[in-house]
């Protein structure tokens, strides 16, 4: 099984609404978000790699010019009034996850 269908079985079984995978939030631009919650206008970031420069390999989002991508793509998503959050790998499929996102979808 998929990452993916992990996670949205996770999410599911904690009585979270479906999330659309790699939801393209932008109009002009290609940006994805790996999770999203149109409706809410929430999304969820996994940012994987941040632990590999100790390990002395590169990732994307953790180099200047990724982050600064990043950077712009957040900032996009804020300007359009979506609230992006973001997670680990390791905490995609936790409490602690769903129940950041309970909490954005209330707010």
């Amino acid at each position: 099984m998929s990452t993916n269908a992990i996670a949205l079985a996770f999410f599911a079984s904690q009585r979270l609404p479906n999330p659309v995978p790699e939801y393209k939030f932008h109009p002009t631009r290609g940006w994805r978000f790996d999770y999203a919650w149109p409706d809410a206008k929430i999304a969820l970031e996994v940012e994987g790699g941040i632990w590999m420069a100790s390990h002395g390999k590169k990732s994307r989002h953790f180099t200047g010019s990724g982050a600064k991508a990043d950077m712009e793509k957040y900032n996009a998503a804020a300007c359009l009034g979506w609230r992006v959050l973001r997670c680990t790998p390791q905490q995609l499929i936790t409490l602690q996850t769903v129940n950041a996102i309970k909490e954005a979808r209330c707010a």
